[in-house]
């Protein structure tokens, strides 16, 4: 696809095998952690599989690589303003206040950017910021407090000449100065898509781009003082394009709404795959590897990459479509089963309507946002791989699936009596007639009790309650009823946890 200065297969697995931490450990010292994070502006990712990019090939080869999908509609545009945003502060759109690239509503003081942070708490640290794309740095997306901020400016030189400037300056400060963390922002795929579509232009754009990152890990492997350091390399993207228009912005395809990053360095395996990345995921992956503790009064939405919680839905196996029509068949996406423990009551729940929904259901966002687009289904922030959902306006999409009720419950849970019950969930309830939902309790196995009721919006949210446990108790039960339901929205429900306060 196109031309560009090449980068050969050896050059490339030299540069890979070299980005590893050799020194330090052989000889017993302490590295000195450093990280380089690349943001290639609206680059899908299966484009790059198309292209000649060893680079990232090798790189998702000996690293872990993690996909997810944007927002859309009433939280965020899938821009770069949000975008980039949501990767440089760890929060999504509804916290540091980006919907567009007006930047109108930033909240950079509360949710500052993982190199200003760096700065907050680690001030002798070097920090770095190179980008063309000015608005990064003039709205402080990456802050003023940023030791060196390097700006060009794409529109007007063009981002594949300004490409090449951000690389040779980025090349100079990698390989010769004390950087200890640096964002390097590459935004040429991102203008030609727009141009073209994502055709032969945007497949060499991706080529161009590789061969600039591995000018990019090869200064890093040439420093005088690697051999004592412990780099983390991570390479990302703000959001996708519409194939093969290349337009993006908006809730019609998942290939504007697809982004991934990808992490080499300690803890991150070579060739996992983890189902539950979001993109929030960079920030607090940086200040982990920085030995930089994430404070709870921080906010962050997001988690280090390599750190899975063990989430039990998320070990569940998932079927192709059974009545769905939009969906591909293969995309796997739902089960009616739940993990060992979890049951699904289906007694209230007529036997027609679509398959997929009748009762409570497990699905991933992938499979659900197909089911139907635009009804705030994107929207369930924080929501993570599998989940749990009764989605009673798709039941309703086929004859007899115009009444809803379903509880799922939970596994038995040891409870200490006369204490505190702690229950924290995430839930994304979007509300639309009469429909209702409940969180019951219920101990020992007695009578249930309602100790959370929705009748109105309560989207992308983490709730905590707290329930006093009853003399002589020892367990409990969490359940979830949605009901008095029909062609009226939803309830998804995720990362149960059920612990004494």
């Amino acid at each position: 696809m196109g031309t560009r200065t090449r980068t050969t297969a050896a050059l490339v697995a030299v540069v890979l095998t070299t980005l590893t931490v050799t020194g330090p450990a052989a000889q017993g010292a302490a590295p000195v952690r450093k990280v380089l994070v690349v943001g290639m502006d609206g680059v899908n990712w299966s484009k790059v599989g198309q292209a000649d990019a060893p680079t990232l090939n090798g790189l998702s080869a000996a690293s872990a690589l993690g996909a997810s999908l944007l927002y859309c509609g009433s939280v965020a545009a899938s821009l770069s303003g949000p975008g980039w945003s949501t990767v440089s502060t760890g929060v999504w759109p509804d916290r540091h206040g980006v919907r567009d690239n007006s930047f109108s509503g930033a909240r950079f003081g509360a949710y500052p950017d993982f190199l200003t942070r760096v700065e907050q708490v680690t001030p002798a640290r070097r920090t770095l910021s190179i980008v063309d794309w000015p608005a990064l740095h003039t709205q402080s997306v990456f802050g003023p407090a940023i030791d060196t901020r390097v700006t060009y400016d794409g529109d007007t030189g063009g981002y594949a000449a300004e490409d090449a400037k951000v690389t040779a300056d980025a090349v100079a400060q990698l390989r010769g100065s004390d950087v200890d963390a640096a964002f390097v922002y590459l935004g040429n795929t991102d203008a030609v898509a727009h141009a073209g579509g994502t055709g032969d232009a945007y497949g060499a754009a991706i080529e161009t781009q590789d061969a600039q990152l591995a000018q990019l890990l090869d200064a890093v492997a040439s420093r005088p003082t690697y051999a004592s350091e412990e780099w983390l390399i991570i390479v990302t993207t703000d959001h996708g394009h519409q194939v093969p228009s290349g337009g993006h912005g908006g809730c019609g395809t998942d290939d504007e709404r697809r982004t991934w990053i990808l992490a080499k360095g300690t803890g991150h395996a070579a060739g996992a795959r983890p189902a539950d990345t979001r993109l929030v995921d960079v920030a607090p992956t940086v200040l982990t590897h920085l030995g930089i503790a994430v404070q709870p009064s921080w906010n962050l939405d997001g988690r280090p990459l390599a750190v899975r919680v063990g989430e039990p839905f998320d070990a569940l196996t998932l079927r192709p479509r059974v009545d769905e029509t939009g969906i591909p068949d293969s995309v796997r996406g739902w089960t009616p089963t739940g993990p060992a423990g979890w049951s699904v009551d289906r007694s209230a729940v007529p036997s027609g309507g679509v398959t997929e929904w009748r009762g409570w259901s497990f699905t991933n966002e992938e499979f659900w946002t197909r089911a139907q687009s635009d009804q705030e289904r994107e929207n369930g922030l924080r929501l993570r791989g599998v989940f749990a959902v009764a989605d009673s306006d798709e039941f309703d999409d086929l004859p007899g699936g115009s009444t809803f009720d379903s509880t799922l419950v939970s596994p038995t849970c040891p409870v200490t009596a006369g204490g505190s019950l702690s229950i924290r969930y995430v839930t994304h309830y979007v509300q639309e007639g009469g429909q209702t939902g409940d969180v019951l309790v219920s101990f020992n196995g007695r009578r249930d009790q309602v100790v959370k009721r929705y009748t109105t919006d309560a989207r992308a949210r983490v709730e905590s309650l707290t329930v006093p446990v009853p003399a002589n108790a020892t367990s409990v039960r969490v359940k979830f009823r949605y009901y008095n339901a029909s062609n009226n929205w939803f309830w998804a429900v995720d990362d149960l946890r059920v612990t004494m306060a």
